[in-house]
């Protein structure tokens, strides 16, 4: 029995004649997750390549995990149940299901019944037609909440298309088909489930990534995740993600050039008051001017040495970040059933 994140990583590397996993993180959806897996086996019987499912239980508190287990010894069906120690988030949860996933292509999907499996063998041909690395679902006819849900989520797939360069329809949704061997070149971290095409942009061209029209349901059990305190949240994810985009190899670039600026309007107020007192003879000890330029002065120094550190630390990132951001109990498969 395996039950570190580092397991994961080891079944992972595995070879494996897989065509497609099917990821699907969960969070208390102990009425959703049986019928989750009966429509997924449904869309999936015309599949004739090998597949898996992992449902990955993120510190679920009902009994989600309990019902998923049942289906362990389901006939034609590869499933694996990651447990999660604690409720690490979505995003935790998708890069757990990614590590584990053994299959040449990975496909992710919500756990609440509103994405629709039999999208996934369409998206798949699609994907190979197209060439693509990534394809994402676009819940062109979405069934949520038009000012909670679908006016936000307008407002954010147009700031993060306008800042990333990525320009798709539909950034939140989770029905997206990926090449393994790309999006295991990106780490997912914090609340960055939602720009996995920006993310994936920095390690293909945007040209690779392409989307698709796919069926959306409305919710039929438990409760949404999200809330509108979800945009403001999606705001600041968005500055992260323009700031690693252009500048995560070179952070001293965006600290340095800020330094440089206010370097220079300090320059020039202080020439300035330099030239009014021994100049034009004016007392300049009392003029708020002065203030200001010192405050500028220092904020340019401290973004320099900033913009220095940043570099540091950027290289100690890149020689040695392979710690996951998730914690693994237990591992369950279809030896696990009578346990």
């Amino acid at each position: 029995m395996q039950t570190t994140a580092e397991s994961i990583l080891s079944l992972a590397d595995t070879t494996s004649a897989l065509e497609l996993s099917l990821v699907v993180p969960v969070f208390n959806e102990e009425e959703s997750v049986e019928p989750l897996i009966e429509r997924i086996c449904s869309a999936m019987v015309n599949f004739t390549k090998p597949w898996e499912l992992i449902l990955i239980d993120d510190g679920s508190t009902d009994a989600t995990l309990a019902n998923a287990r049942r289906s362990l010894g389901r006939e034609g069906l590869k499933l694996r149940i990651v447990e999660l120690q604690r409720n690490f988030g979505q995003t935790a949860a998708m890069q757990a299901g990614i590590d584990a996933a053994t299959g040449r292509l990975i496909a992710t999907m919500d756990g609440d019944l509103q994405n629709d499996p039999k999208d996934i063998p369409s998206m798949v041909d699609e994907l190979e037609r197209r060439q693509l690395d990534l394809l994402v679902g676009w819940r062109k006819n979405r069934q949520d909440g038009l000012f909670l849900r679908k006016i936000p989520s307008w407002c954010a797939n147009y700031l993060i298309g306008r800042i990333t360069g990525v320009k798709l329809h539909d950034y939140g949704c989770s029905l997206k088909i990926y090449r393994a061997t790309i999006i295991k070149q990106v780490k997912l971290m914090g609340e960055m489930h939602r720009f996995i095409p920006a993310w994936v942009a920095g390690v293909v061209p945007s040209s690779r990534i392409g989307e698709v029209a796919v069926t959306h349901h409305a919710r039929q059990h438990g409760t949404s995740k999200y809330g509108i305190s979800r945009t403001f949240r999606v705001i600041l994810d968005l500055l992260s993600v323009m700031f690693f985009m252009r500048y995560k190899a070179r952070p001293g670039h965006f600290f340095g050039s800020l330094g440089l600026g206010l370097g220079a309007l300090a320059a020039i107020v202080l020439f300035w008051l330099f030239i009014d007192k021994f100049i034009f003879g004016d007392d300049i000890g009392n003029r708020p001017l002065l203030l200001v330029g010192i405050v500028l002065l220092l904020s340019s120094v401290q973004m320099i040495t900033t913009g220095i550190l940043s570099e540091m630390i950027a290289r100690i990132y890149y020689r040695d970040d392979l710690s996951p951001n998730y914690i693994v109990r237990k591992i369950f498969d279809r030896n696990d059933l009578d346990a």
